[in-house]
């Protein structure tokens, strides 16, 4: 998709006040999940992306070409830096949801480890995925730049990859999802034993996690259900949106809510939970207060 050269810096300025604004919002309990070391880290990398590009920009058209280490700079090189940003950005999509999976995993499941020790391991992985994906670009990926030569009309745009693995990430998760949620619904015998050796026992427990499910689903979709249906609507609809845009700390922020409601509908430790023993992760936008059947907590 062409996109003119003012506008990809107007989206790049509203990204990165989006960005801190969310970040500074997160600011207690930013360094606690992955997501919130990398939404920071994000935040950091686009505001010196938007920089650089509105310096050639600005420069080129007012003082002439700009030139570093006599290397003249032109629009050529702003459209290269925004391709070159989109596809790392695209390429950092599934490893976030991974890592960031795994985080909230071992949140709820393990033993609560130290904010510190938490904070060093998150900020090694996130650097260390920086490092790789940009390696990956420049030396193992196909990527191959569209700067081609444009007629005269065209010569303040840039080609913009779009991005799909955000419609592909809320795809896969949706019907993960949505398989927890049948799981949890229809089935009777989640348990270990079975259900002829303790059967009010395996009655209690498949109550108590059909709540717990239902009561995680009902406060993820009454915060987030509208961006739930514009992400829908971008499935049905041929709206591509810019790669360098796809990546933001508003999407990490429903991802990190998306991820907590996958863990507790699949991993449900009730029992923990209850007693104390686990943590829900740390997230701004959904108040995860879950009230569990005692009663029947106590027979399990």
């Amino acid at each position: 998709m062409n996109i003119s050269i003012l506008s990809v810096l107007l989206g790049l300025g509203g990204k990165c006040l989006l960005n801190w604004t969310l970040v500074f919002l997160q600011r207690s309990h930013i360094c606690r999940s992955f997501v919130g070391v990398f939404s920071v880290s994000l935040s950091v990398v686009d505001t010196a992306v938007t920089l650089i590009f509105a310096a050639i920009h600005i420069h080129t058209h007012t003082d002439g070409p700009l030139f570093l280490l006599d290397w003249q700079l032109t629009r050529y090189h702003t459209c290269l830096l925004v391709q070159i940003l989109g596809q790392v950005y695209s390429l950092l999509q599934w490893p976030v949801v991974l890592v960031a999976s795994l985080d909230q995993f071992c949140t709820v499941s393990l033993p609560a480890a130290s904010s510190g020790v938490k904070g060093i391991v998150h900020s090694i992985v996130t650097v260390l995925l920086w490092n790789l994906t940009v390696l990956y670009v420049f030396l193992l990926s196909d990527f191959d730049p569209v700067l081609e030569d444009v007629s005269h009309h065209q010569r303040n745009q840039c080609w913009v990859f779009p991005t799909t693995q955000i419609l592909q990430v809320v795809t896969l998760l949706s019907l993960t999802l949505a398989c927890s949620v049948l799981h949890a619904v229809c089935s009777s015998t989640l348990l270990e034993n079975p259900p002829e050796k303790n059967p009010i026992t395996n009655q209690s427990r498949t109550h108590s996690r059909r709540s717990i499910v239902c009561q995680v689903l009902s406060i993820f979709l009454s915060t987030w259900a509208p961006l739930l249906i514009f992400l829908a609507m971008l499935l049905l609809l041929p709206v591509g949106i810019p790669s360098y845009l796809g990546l933001n700390v508003a999407w990490l922020c429903f991802l990190n809510s998306f991820l907590i409601t996958l863990v507790l509908c699949v991993v449900c430790p009730t029992p923990r939970l209850a007693q104390g023993l686990a943590a829900v992760p740390a997230d701004s936008f959904c108040e995860w207060r879950i009230k569990f059947n005692l009663a029947a907590e106590d027979r399990t």
